[in-house]
């Protein structure tokens, strides 16, 4: 009863519950209770991809959930963000306050003595000051998005959005470069900046919203961040004048090297059934030469987009392990041609979800075509494997821009994706001269990954540090 009790909560969104998932396991390990907290709706979709018992978790990590405001759904897909933006800060405050006080009257948890939440869901501040808490605000994107996000404020301020009309999108208009970011390049444009400035409303949900939990970074306790520092440094120094108590733990999947409970090690977060048939696929390949394509849990593109990917990976005549969700396809099963599959066979395989961690470890993986989220874009480079990159929404356009241009792993793929320019940097990065150059980039920063996390290296010191200076105030 005398241990530590975090109470951890993600945004509810499976990019956002992988890495608090992850946290939540070092800290379990570092001696505290967890209660992982998830919305009704995700903490449903658990208990139907992993099982009945997924969520029965251990007597010292175990699971609740909170409404989110949102009508009930059965749907297996991620909600929609706009809606979740607009009624979390509304709706969440006082059932998980009802929670907190739940956990502190019962007999057989120890008190609640901190907040891990991620930090886009500040409301969560106001139950800190309500018990009397310390805060940690997780940031799950990537240093130069987060950046980025604080900057909105600014952008609206003199005048670069909301757009005058949307056609500002598609008329050079996002060219437009920035010269005044620190610790962005001076290069940087509009478009490299996350995407929910591409509005022409003042009272745009998801302008307010991030302007909004971006001016809640003073209030942490502390900030935590899933990058190291051989990385992200440069982008990590201009948010200490927000709050100089900045850690970088990351990247906390290789984190997880340290954890020894194999009870812990089995809880999973995957809000999808993984489909494991494609490693024992893999293993037939030969090493560096199947591209793996999966685009995360959110994006979605039309038909036609979905066509040109996959004649662009048939006609590269390389091998390729493709990840569609159900959903991918706005409103349509995303489904190929039977003349795509006949071309393919044998070649090509493509399954709904997987172990994404497993696969780009394997060393048959000579390219990863992504969407940049920023969980993808760690793993990748923690694996060694280079980049295509075709952003979707967020900060995926900045985490696009410092792949390509600031740390050279990866090239772009033209928003309006045509298949003949798919091929042509399929081919380059498997088997041409920039992909060499790339491959020898990314491993540069694997090397430094490996290095970050091990026993004494950066993220290792900042994570004992945050542990033992925040959270247990030694």
């Amino acid at each position: 009863m005398e241990k530590p009790h975090a109470i951890c909560i993600p945004y509810p969104a499976q990019g956002h519950i992988n890495p608090m998932m992850k946290l939540a396991k070092l800290l379990h390990f570092r001696g505290f209770h967890i209660s992982f907290v998830n919305n009704h709706y995700n903490h449903k979709r658990l208990l139907r991809s992993r099982g009945p018992s997924a969520l029965d978790g251990l007597p010292d990590f175990r699971f609740y959930s909170i409404p989110d405001g949102l009508p009930p759904s059965d749907a297996d897909a991620t909600q929609s963000i706009p809606a979740l933006c607009e009624s979390i800060p509304k709706h969440c405050l006082e059932p998980f306050c009802d929670l907190i006080t739940k956990l502190n009257e019962s007999d057989n948890v120890p008190l609640v003595s901190c907040i891990v939440s991620d930090g886009v869901m500040s409301f969560t501040l106001e139950a800190a000051d309500r018990f009397g808490l310390p805060e940690v605000l997780f940031w799950t994107p990537s240093a130069c998005g987060m950046l980025a996000y604080t900057h909105y404020h600014d952008l609206v301020q003199k005048g670069y959005t909301p757009l005058k009309d949307m056609s500002y999108v598609t008329n050079g208009y996002l060219e437009t470069r920035l010269d005044w970011i620190p610790g962005m390049s001076n290069n940087i444009r509009l478009r490299d900046f996350p995407s929910f400035i591409r509005t022409t409303d003042i009272d745009d949900i998801m302008l307010n919203f991030f302007i909004t939990e971006a001016a809640a970074i003073p209030r942490g306790s502390v900030i935590v961040l899933n990058t190291f520092d051989a990385l992200e440094q440069d982008s990590v120094n201009p948010l200490y004048a927000l709050n100089p108590r900045i850690f970088t733990v990351g990247p906390l999947h290789l984190m997880e090297q340290h954890l020894q409970d194999e009870r812990v090690k089995e809880i999973g977060s995957s809000l999808w059934k993984e489909d494991v048939s494609c490693i024992p696929w893999l293993d037939t390949k030969d090493p560096g030469s199947v591209v793996f394509v999966n685009f995360g849990s959110i994006t979605v593109m039309t038909k036609e987009q979905l066509t040109e990917f996959g004649w662009g990976l048939a006609n590269s005549n390389k091998d390729f392990l493709w990840i569609t969700r159900p959903d991918i396809v706005g409103g349509n099963e995303a489904a190929m041609p039977p003349e795509f599959l006949d071309e393919t066979k044998g070649r090509g395989m493509i399954v709904s979800w997987c172990p994404q961690e497993k696969v780009l470890k394997h060393p048959a993986i000579g390219a990863f075509l992504t969407h940049s989220g920023w969980n993808s874009t760690l793993e990748s480079i923690s694996s060694g494997v280079p980049v295509l990159c075709w952003p979707f929404f967020a900060e995926q356009q900045t985490n696009c821009r410092y792949s390509c241009i600031e740390w050279g792993i990866g090239m772009e793929i033209d928003p309006l994706v045509k298949r003949e320019e798919v091929e042509a940097q399929v081919r380059d990065m498997i088997n041409g001269a920039k992909g060499k150059m790339m491959k020898n980039k990314v491993l540069e920063l694997k090397k430094k990954a490996g290095e970050a996390v091990i026993v004494g290296g950066s993220s290792y010191l900042n994570f004992e540090k945050f542990v033992t200076t925040v959270l247990l105030k030694k």
